[in-house]
């Protein structure tokens, strides 16, 4: 890939105000980072260009500080508007509404690497709002939103200990891609979206069909070499245009009889920290947290000095966890680094739903379900990068209940977060809706947690799939992996809790099958990991995966042999084009008299397929039976099962194919002498019949399979010439023109 540095800066005046501009080349292509034109009243505004997409990124604080706050309240909203494409909204509302799941996992994107480099002291609200104003649907937008919002907050005056950088790197035929199109995102065999520091990455999402651990090292390892110089061009524009920083709140506040506090508590805390059990822990933790307040409940009544007394205990478990991880090899639930939790898988265990499985790991607990629906369900997206559908659903629920708490139920970031990458694990083991035509919802109700629910919905999500009868490429299984680092020694951590993630360095999420990787995450809280960590990492994660698939395996490892008789049944089956019509007939009225008749709905595509969508598998087959029926021709010497429609004196008409009907003369009916046809059939009757002949008229003359003696029909037996079919045909039954003439 050829890269270039172009750092320049031009001097424009508009409506008197002095532009900057710096631009930079990837693979032939201009980036373009521009302030000083657009939203100027923003602390800190850029808008940034890549070909023909567009982003504003905007940075805004509060005015008013609060002292001693714990954590930093920053919001990110990046938004696309319909007319960077050229759309108005769909729907009966045509104003932008809610943020879509795309927007809020764009956000997640942008605020994960950014957050941990704000100044809990700065003590303002701080919002960035990224919006992209075009897009000419062949260069993504969301990478350009990730470069556009740190610069707006490096050159503006909020403190701000970056920049960072974002990049798209794909994998795409044996050569890596740096920010590729939409097509060659298609195309890729890896896709991931890497966001980082001059120092180190920070970020990482992402999915991939099976890469090896080298592949995916070597990804990022060349992200990185982007995003140092991307990280350098923010630089060079701060120089240009950049603000002054506005000052840290510094507390005045310190906590009173500190060194007395944590004399009285660490040492029953370091005790209280390696109970067996979440709950107990948690109870011991509390428990000793009280004895102090007690102690001291005068002091802390104030305010202030509450918030510095739980700020020392968490400081104090932070250096327990830590400690004992880097000193002793020993995690607080008793582990080694790369034990993991005792796992158990269940199948089947709800008696309705097409699939069902619930994957217990330690305390954390997912009970997973599997619908399988037809085209209709399918979900639509009607966005920016233009219109799509997905057969392929994946939705995690995260209730206060499964951490044992009260809150409201709803979807929120988390949720959408989690679960797409649950869903991105899982989709490349999915069939194509060629070869298992279902439109499939995979549901994870995440009932107990402590460490990576979103890894049990993989797993979870794989042992419902193959219980409800999807045929899986392969099984997927995921876990979480957790570092713990100070100066030269670091531990990395298999199947990492709560507590861990919380008081840890890293938070890197690997799901794949036994050949490879196909869902990537990973946050990291210090300036960057080493490559020889990262390789670490994976290699740890690996045997960790196969732990798990191995456990699995003994539930369920294929595909069930077939569907729940409470899904919906879909056949398929490809027909001629030049059938369609004669299938579809005038104003539809074939189809939907078929729909109508079997209880059916019946699709067609223009390329000949067909498929059929029963609530029974009578009904699909019967169904199929008819289409086929109506886009065939009949066959002389073939059998049908044909219905007697009319009944003549001189034999009866038989319906062998939907709308297709044949004579079998009276002659016909027996291979003894008929004095009547309703002694042998009656209307409505089913009737074994072949086609002996299909005469220049095109009329379908039958025989009744008993009348057939020795495969022959029993034509020789007829009585006399009398027994003509043409002489007892009643005079509506042929035009006047085809009646036999009397002689």
């Amino acid at each position: 890939m050829k890269q270039s540095w172009s750092l320049q800066s031009k001097l424009f005046y508009v409506f008197k105000e002095k532009m900057q501009r710096v631009t930079y080349e990837i693979a032939g292509k201009e980036l373009v980072l521009e302030t000083g034109r657009i939203a100027k009243q923003a602390n800190g505004a850029v808008f940034a260009q890549y070909e023909g997409s567009t982003v504003i990124a905007t940075a805004c604080c509060s005015s008013d500080a609060v002292e001693g706050l714990d954590y930093v309240p920053v919001t990110v909203d990046y938004n696309e508007k319909y007319y960077a494409a050229g759309k108005i909204p769909g729907g009966f509302i045509k104003r932008e509404s809610r943020p879509k799941d795309k927007e809020i996992l764009v956000s997640r994107l942008i605020d994960r690497p950014m957050r941990p480099l704000f100044e809990k002291s700065f003590g303002r609200e701080i919002q960035i709002v990224p919006t992209t104003l075009s897009t000419d649907q062949v260069n993504p937008p969301d990478v350009l939103a990730i470069i556009a919002a740190s610069a707006a907050v490096h050159i503006s005056d909020i403190p701000f200990n970056g920049p960072i950088a974002g990049v798209r790197v794909c994998f795409v035929n044996d050569a890596f891609v740096v920010n590729p199109t939409y097509e060659e995102i298609e195309q890729s065999q890896l896709e991931i979206v890497v966001a980082g520091s001059k120092d180190g990455i920070t970020m990482v999402e992402g999915g991939a069909s099976e890469v090896g651990e080298d592949l995916m090292v070597a990804a990022l390892e060349k992200a990185h070499e982007v995003i140092k110089d991307l990280c350098a061009l923010q630089e060079k524009l701060r120089e240009l245009a950049g603000k002054e920083k506005l000052p840290l709140t510094k507390s005045r506040l310190a906590l009173e009889n500190a060194a007395a506090i944590r004399d009285a508590a660490y040492f029953k805390l370091l005790e209280a920290c390696f109970l067996k059990g979440k709950q107990e822990r948690s109870e011991a933790i509390h428990a000793v947290k009280a004895e102090c307040k007690t102690q001291y409940a005068t002091q802390l009544e104030d305010e202030g000095q509450a918030k510095l007394f739980d700020a020392l205990f968490e400081d104090m478990q932070y250096e327990i966890l830590r400690s004992s991880i880097l000193d002793k090899g020993l995690r607080v639930d008793g582990r080694g680094t790369e034990d993991i939790r005792t796992i158990t898988c269940e199948v089947g265990i709800l008696p309705r739903v097409h699939g069902s499985a619930l994957f217990t790991r330690g305390e954390t607990q997912a009970l997973v379900v599997t619908t399988l629906g037809t085209v209709f369900d399918e979900q639509i997206f009607d966005d920016i990068d233009g219109d799509k559908r997905e057969h392929f659903i994946l939705h995690y629920n995260f209730p206060p209940y499964s951490v044992g708490e009260v809150g409201r139920l709803g979807t929120g970031r988390r949720e959408i977060g989690h679960g797409n990458l649950a869903r991105r694990s899982l989709e490349p083991m999915i069939p194509s809706k060629e070869s298992f035509p279902y439109t499939i919802r995979v549901v994870s109700e995440i009932m107990e947690s402590n460490g990576s629910s979103s890894m049990a919905s993989v797993c979870g999500g794989t042992l419902a799939l193959l219980q409800a009868g999807v045929p899986m490429k392969k099984p997927v299984a995921g876990i979480a992996m957790g570092l713990i680092s100070e100066g030269e020694r670091f531990a990395v951590l298999s199947d990492i809790l709560g507590e861990e993630d919380h008081l840890g360095d890293m938070d890197f999420k690997v799901a794949g099958t036994e050949e490879g990787i196909t869902g990537f995450q990973m946050d990291i809280k210090i300036a960057g990991v080493s490559p020889e960590i990262m390789r670490k990492a994976l290699d740890q994660a690996k045997r960790g995966r196969l732990h798990i698939l191995s456990i699995m395996n003994q539930t369920i490892s294929k595909p069930a042999t077939a569907i729940s008789e409470f899904a919906p049944k879909i056949v398929t089956m490809r027909i001629d084009i030049d059938k369609i019509g004669a299938l579809i007939g005038p104003g539809g009225k074939n189809i939907k008299a078929l729909c109508e008749q079997y209880h059916v709905t019946i699709n067609t595509e223009n390329d000949g397929m067909v498929t059929i969508y029963g609530k029974n598998t009578k009904d699909a087959e019967e169904a199929k039976a008819a289409v086929t029926g109506v886009v065939s021709d009949p066959e002389v010497g073939r059998i049908y099962n044909g219905t007697v429609k009319r009944i003549m004196d001189f034999g009866a008409f038989v319906e062998i194919l939907p709308g297709k009907e044949g004579l079998v003369h009276i002659s016909r009916l027996s291979r003894q002498r008929v004095a009547v046809v309703t002694d042998v059939v009656k209307e409505g009757q089913e009737l074994p019949v072949k086609l002996i002949e299909i005469d220049k008229m095109g009329r379908l003359n039958l025989s009744y399979i008993d009348a057939i003696d020795g495969g022959e029909d029993s034509g020789d037996n007829r009585r006399d010439e009398s027994h003509n079919p043409d002489r007892y045909e009643s005079r509506g039954d042929r035009p006047r023109n085809e009646r036999p003439r009397r002689r």
